[in-house]
């Protein structure tokens, strides 16, 4: 265990010391001005005819090696209250407004067929957090929270809200956006001189992606290694508090036909509120939280043997969510909020939503090196269903070392309250505590990256192996992209907050790439790759093995084809239906060892019909499988989003097993009637689970950030159309800024 801690932590510092430095490119300054800044794409102050401007974009994509060619320029500007900034977007020759694509007029869009430009600030100049603020050629919205240095594309959080002003208007050749972004609304130190800072823009008609400050393409167009400076002809001050607060008002009413139980309409009513404490911390305090806007998951044919990982899609849970989310790695998460809010029906067996009286959670920066978190829900009895409520606290801590590394600390405590709510409140006997320590290893260029951490759980009764350890190491150049990772999980380590589907088991995994850039109008880049994992512990030896190589192609329309083959092993420590579907099950201590090839193949995604196809074909246990799933998208213009998600699994297998058809289809509509007004529904059969389920979601957002919303869920037999339960549920929020 000592060498394992030596290598966890010890060893990554030495990389972090080699870490090479790029030569600084100037920066911008922002003036202070008196004057009034009309939003209006019209850029007629005498602010935007001054010189300032930061010019020359560099190509992201397709290339990284020249200037791009549709050109942006960019100025910002401020006062006491206001960032300001000003956007001029050339094209390569006259353009109508119809040319522009944008998927929907709803605001947050994500998607590089997407025509705009972001601009991303890092307003503690520590490269690994930040905020984006995008507009596109028709004045839709986005703004997002950018963690872990935005090395990869799920490090933008668009779930986080604010308030902010803007207007953009279409040329002939060009097009312009103006914005005011209040200072309240964002995190930095008072009396700060500079912030790093850098701009982007997609322009769906050359294909091009550029930013300001030259982003290398073997890396995510938000990470924040490259960022330039924005330099404040004053330093800034922090004179208001931004405290938010939004209430909402709701009525809900749903019935069970298999139980036969229903609920008449009933009001409920809570809200949240946010409160900026200091310039760089928030508080976020919640009561009697509804979640009912939130979309359905999107459902999966489940052939695994462990439990599947949904994300989690609450408001409340996803800001600031890289303080505690980001603790340990796949399939080995410390925390993972979707455990609150969830709990077992002692009368079914099956897991329910159980309601969250209140919250609250305090984030933020104390300085430029040290980031704190804390939050604590607690959710209800529920006497009728056997569930006794919980309370559910998590802190972490993290400190920055060398340019973009880190360690934080991170406690996870679960409580289960007294059935008789006496003294003491909580039944300790069922208490649940995790104590871990992580090390993020990130260089200044990006070339390394790592991930190193130890946690260990802890319950009433002491037992042993209740620890994991996990180090990992990636190293990536524009050629040359390689992982290793080790892991070492306990029997006995139980994060009861957590995701660990599995324990007891090591793991070793590794994976190299290469790819080579051609001179090309069809090909951007392609390379062979190869990967490997293996699972083992001290009874079995190898009880889990997946070695592939593959070949991937990126065409200069930004499709994607990736061709497989591997080999699985797999030992069955329990008895498995290979189908899930109610057949004779395999015997557990049986093993298999299964040959596939498949193929993933995305499409131009700027194309008005795009296709997302996945397939695999080859041995599975005893038999055979043949799986087909992808989606199939169709935009009409902003208008309509039409899609289709679709999965199906032809499996045979030799007697006493089950052969199994699986299908699971779900169209989706999603309709952008105004800038304001939006209807989305989703429709999934999955024969699997003998289900149809229908959720349709109307959204009206008649103020900023606030909505009124109307949501129906249905669930039905697919063979009789008989309904097992449905709900229909109105909620009105409002956002006050106080």
């Amino acid at each position: 265990m000592k060498r394992l801690l030596y290598f966890l932590f010890v060893i990554p510092v030495g990389f972090s010391f080699g870490q090479s430095l790029k030569k600084d490119l100037p920066g911008i300054i922002a003036d202070k001005i008196k004057m009034e800044i009309k939003l209006d794409g019209v850029l007629d102050e005498p602010i935007w005819q001054q010189e300032g401007w930061a010019e020359d974009f560099q190509q992201f994509f397709p290339s990284d090696t020249s200037l791009a060619k549709a050109q942006t320029r960019v100025k910002v500007a401020f006062d006491d209250k206001f960032l300001y900034i000003a956007a001029v977007m050339s094209n390569l020759g006259p353009r109508r407004p119809d040319e522009y694509v944008s998927t929907s007029l709803r605001r947050d869009y994500r998607g590089e067929q997407n025509d705009g430009v972001s601009f991303v600030f890092d307003t503690f100049n520590d490269y690994s957090s930040g905020f984006q603020f995008g507009i596109n050629p028709f004045g839709v919205q986005r703004e997002s929270l950018i963690a872990n240095g935005g090395m990869q594309s799920t490090d933008l959080n668009l779930a986080w809200d604010n308030k902010w002003y803007s207007e953009a208007k279409i040329y002939e050749d060009h097009w312009i956006i103006e914005a005011a972004i209040p200072f309240s609304t964002l995190r930095y130190n008072d009396g700060a001189s500079n912030w790093n800072v850098n701009f982007y823009r997609i322009d769906s008609k050359s294909n091009e992606r550029s930013t300001w400050s030259p982003i290398p393409r073997n890396f995510n167009v938000i990470n924040l290694a490259f960022n330039r400076k924005l330099i404040f002809s004053e330093p800034l001050k922090k004179e208001s508090t931004n405290l938010s607060l939004i209430p909402y008002a709701a009525m809900a009413a749903d019935r069970n036909f298999l139980k036969g139980t229903s609920n008449p309409l009933t009001p409920t009513f809570g809200g949240d509120a946010k409160i900026g404490v200091g310039p760089a911390m928030n508080m976020d305090l919640t009561v009697n939280p509804d979640f009912s806007q939130v979309e359905v998951d999107e459902q999966v044919t489940n052939l695994d043997r462990f439990e599947i990982f949904f994300p989690e899609r609450r408001q409340f849970f996803l800001e600031n969510a890289d303080l505690f989310a980001d603790f340990g790695s796949t399939n080995l998460r410390p925390f993972f909020s979707r455990r609150i809010g969830v709990d077992r029906d002692e009368n079914t067996g099956q897991n329910v939503q159980n309601q969250i009286l209140f919250g609250g959670r305090l984030s933020g920066k104390l300085d430029d090196n040290w980031r704190i978190g804390a939050m604590n829900m607690q959710t209800a009895n529920d006497e009728s269903r056997g569930i006794e409520g919980k309370n559910f606290t998590v802190a972490a801590i993290q400190r920055k070392v060398f340019t973009r590394s880190n360690i934080g600390v991170i406690f996870v405590n679960r409580e289960t309250l007294n059935g008789e709510l006496n003294i003491p409140l909580f039944n300790d006997s069922l208490s649940n505590r995790l104590l871990g320590i992580d090390y993020n290893l990130a260089s200044k260029d990006n070339k390394w990256t790592g991930k190193f951490f130890y946690h260990k759980s802890f319950e009433q009764e002491d037992l042993d192996n209740t620890a994991t350890a996990h180090a990992a190491l990636n190293y990536a150049t524009q050629s040359i992209s390689a992982s290793v990772a080790f892991s070492q999980v306990g029997e006995n380590y139980n994060p009861a907050v957590g995701f660990t589907p599995r324990n007891d088991y090591k793991r070793g995994f590794a994976s190299f790439e290469y790819e080579f850039f051609p001179r090309s109008n069809l090909i951007n880049r392609h390379g062979p790759g190869v990967e490997t994992e293996t699972l083992w512990n001290e009874e079995l030896g190898i009880t889990d093995g997946l070695h592939a190589l593959f070949y991937r192609i990126r065409f200069q329309s930004l499709s994607t084809l990736t061709v497989t083959a591997g080999n699985r092993y797999t030992y069955l420590f329990s008895d498995f239906d290979p189908t899930r579907t109610g057949g004779e099950p395999l015997l557990a201590g049986t093993d298999y060892n299964n040959t596939l090839i498949g193929f993933r193949y995305i499409s131009n995604p700027r194309k008005k019909v795009y296709v997302s196809l996945r397939g695999d074909f080859g041995e599975y246990f005893t038999g055979n499988i043949r799986t087909v799933q992808g989606t199939m998208s169709w935009r009409m213009g902003y208008i309509a989003n039409i899609s289709m998600n679709f999965s199906y699994n032809n499996i045979r297998l030799p007697e006493p097993q089950n052969d199994a058809d699986l299908f699971l289809i779900g169209p989706r509509i999603d309709l952008t009637f105004t800038k304001t007004l939006f209807w989305t529904t989703f429709l999934q059969y999955n024969n699997q689970i003998d289900n149809i389920n229908i959720n349709t979601r109307i959204q009206w957002r008649y103020a900023p950030v606030s909505d009124l919303f109307i949501v129906y869920t249905d669930n039905y037999f697919p063979s009789t159309f008989v309904s097992k339960q449905r709900a229909l549920v109105m909620k009105l929020n409002y956002w006050f800024n106080i």
